[in-house]
């Protein structure tokens, strides 16, 4: 069996990888498996440019392919914010209730036609011999007035995918991962493992 190691610490973040990649005759490993890797700052301009530096950062220190995502939340009537800082968006330590807060505050006394809003998710395969590939997902909808639901993790209690009444947070989680960002690319990303797999 294969090994791919998230770069990532976000245990619903590989969580929610691992359901939709299962089936796979791939063991997905995370960063916690390997205790001496060191917190990569994400610090690039652009969603892709963080995944990468992730990505190549675990997959040079562990001789193993590695695959990371960075994604977020676009808001069009805050000129694309939070973007690439979602998850910093009230703060370097700001937790998801901080986040959602400022957020909310920000788009206070904007009626609901006008919140609308996309999730981004850009995920990168790095490989040991330099070989990069991208996968991208997108989800648009809007946001909420009021933070809805227990579920999910990030901006998804404020989040209603077009088409829906409901946040990403009300919805179980095998409802959410039918039509989430993160389903998209890594669909993509499935199909291209499914593939390739003699690359591996």
């Amino acid at each position: 069996m294969e090994k791919i190691v998230i770069a990532s610490r976000n245990k619903k973040k590989i969580e929610e990888i691992k359901r939709i990649i299962e089936g796979l005759n791939i063991e997905l490993l995370s960063v916690d498996n390997f205790p001496n890797l060191e917190e990569v700052v994400e610090d690039g301009l652009t969603f892709e440019e963080n995944a990468l530096k992730k990505a190549r950062y675990v997959s040079s220190h562990t001789g193993l392919p590695a695959l990371a995502d960075d994604s977020g939340l676009e808001v069009n009537a805050l000129g694309g914010a939070p973007g690439v800082r979602s998850a910093r968006y009230a703060g370097e330590n700001a937790t998801d209730e901080d986040n959602i807060r400022k957020l909310l505050e920000e788009l206070e006394g904007i009626p609901l036609e006008r919140r609308n809003a996309r999730f981004v998710c850009c995920i990168a395969l790095v490989f040991p011999d330099g070989k990069e590939y991208l996968f991208w997902g997108y989800v648009r909808g809007k946001i909420a007035e009021t933070a809805r639901g227990i579920h999910g993790f990030g901006y998804d209690p404020v989040f209603i995918p077009e088409g829906f009444q409901k946040t990403f947070a009300e919805m179980p989680s095998h409802e959410k991962d039918k039509i989430s960002h993160r389903k998209e690319a890594l669909d993509k990303l499935r199909d291209f493992l499914v593939k390739c797999a003699p690359i591996l």
